[in-house]
């Protein structure tokens, strides 16, 4: 049997978000989150990394195909997070503090209902350039 692949599909959006846990005090989520606490928000440029694992399908030549995966990146994340206030725009931030970490979860759950079980899926979202986070690890 051949061994898996995988194939990444690299996106990129903004948005703006506050790092703010409403069962501390305004001083302690001060002093926890700091610049990112800031009650006017701050943002982002989110670098996306998108990773398919599977075997090639012996017919296609392909893992899957790219531009459907490109199609769904968009309406699954790039359509709902870009240029958006996460805190504000966003349903799962209603409930959730938008941290990479949960960003990362969020993307990967919204991801998951659209790509068929066979894959592995993992995503690599950059908050900064030196900053990333790894979901699942």
């Amino acid at each position: 049997m051949s061994k898996k692949i995988t194939i990444v599909r690299s996106e990129h959006f903004n948005a703006a978000h506050r790092l703010f846990n409403k069962n501390w005090s305004n001083e302690k989520n001060e002093a926890f989150y700091g610049k990112c606490n800031n009650p006017n928000y701050h943002g982002h440029n989110y670098d996306l990394e998108v990773m398919i694992t599977g075997y090639i399908n012996k017919e296609s030549g392909f893992l899957i195909d790219m531009k459907l995966l490109s199609n769904v990146i968009k309406d699954e994340i790039i359509d709902y997070m870009d240029h958006k206030n996460l805190n504000l725009d966003v349903p799962e931030f209603s409930s959730l503090i938008p941290t990479a970490e949960n960003i990362a979860q969020v993307i990967y759950n919204r991801l998951r209902s659209k790509i068929q079980d066979e894959f592995e899926l993992k995503v690599k979202l950059y908050e900064t350039s030196r900053n990333f986070v790894i979901y699942p690890s």
